[in-house]
């Protein structure tokens, strides 16, 4: 995670919270059903916001002797906690907004304030998205766009992204479902533009779900990273037979590797500790997000014996 991504979260929140106060005003005054859920998604994209930087904060912590490889992965489980809330709270609670409106249609009013609010939220929630996507392309590899968000380690932006793209598609619902409400005189439409948006967000949140669940459990860092560490160790002369590296995400930025190696018989201790070292530096060096290395060297003068690297900056 970067102070970029933070900041992408900070603008998020800041956008949310002044327009869910703004929404919620409109519709009390225009009875938009599409207004309510559109309340209703700004104040939990806030809530999101809230949870997704404690859950920074607290993966920030240092090692301790009960977790000992960081609390890295708790801006994971935050994550998943924010998913299950745009699922249970956007989601569920547009598409019974929507269902009460239709099942109690009330008299829709002037829609003045909704276009303006809704417009003014789509410049806001733009800006916020625009940001988000600049600092995730800084990183971002060849694949496409959504391709590259899907594969993201950092819950903190892609998270952003997701919701800010749910919230304009949801701006757009709930702008279309305002203006054929009055233009044909018929609520309906209103709560059916509510009812769309909570699928909108139930649809983010389960791709949210399926995100976080495989980073929580332990998920492998990128195919060209394992590759090209692969390829790295397989060039050293002393390395005889490399076993597929193993990685795994503890954080964002950084990797746990252990690589499972067969080294030439004819080294000395000297020599075999020297070939690691170099070869941890060298991976470091290409790829800076592997923070911790363990290396079990192998058949070494005919027995196997185990040679823990540990490279913690």
């Amino acid at each position: 995670m970067t102070g970029n991504s933070k900041i992408a979260i900070y603008g998020a929140l800041a956008a949310n919270l002044g327009i869910a106060v703004v929404k919620f005003v409109a519709a009390s005054i225009t009875g938009s059903s599409a207004m309510i859920s559109e309340g209703i998604h700004s104040t939990v994209d806030s809530g999101n916001s809230l949870l997704l930087l404690l859950g920074m904060k607290r993966s920030q912590r240092p090692p301790d002797r009960g977790h000992p490889f960081g609390h890295g992965k708790e801006i994971y489980f935050w994550s998943l906690i924010v998913a299950i809330l745009v699922f249970s709270l956007g989601g569920g609670m547009s598409v019974y907004e929507g269902i009460s409106h239709i099942q109690h249609p009330e008299e829709l009013k002037d829609p003045f304030w909704n276009y303006i609010v809704l417009v003014a939220s789509m410049c806001f929630e733009g800006a916020s998205l625009i940001y988000a996507v600049r600092e995730f392309n800084k990183g971002r590899g060849k694949l496409g766009f959504w391709e590259e968000v899907g594969m993201s380690k950092d819950p903190a932006l892609f998270a952003v992204i997701y919701e800010e793209s749910a919230a304009i598609a949801g701006l757009l619902i709930a702008l279309t479902g305002v203006f054929l409400g009055h233009y044909f005189n018929n609520p309906l439409f209103d709560a059916l533009a509510s009812m769309l948006i909570g699928v909108v967000l139930i649809i983010v949140a389960i791709t949210m779900v399926k995100e976080s669940k495989g980073l929580l459990v332990g998920e492998s860092a990128d195919r060209a990273i394992v590759t090209g560490i692969y390829d790295l160790v397989n060039k050293e002369p002393k390395v005889k037979t490399l076993y597929f590296p193993l990685t795994m995400h503890l954080a964002p930025n950084e990797i746990l590797l252990a690589l499972d190696v067969e080294f030439d018989k004819v080294m000395t201790v000297n020599e075999l500790f020297g070939t690691i070292k170099k070869l941890e530096d060298q991976i470091k060096e290409a790829f800076p997000n592997v923070k911790k290395i363990y290396i079990e060297a192998k058949n070494f003068d005919g027995r196997e014996r185990p040679w823990m690297v540990d490279a913690v900056d």
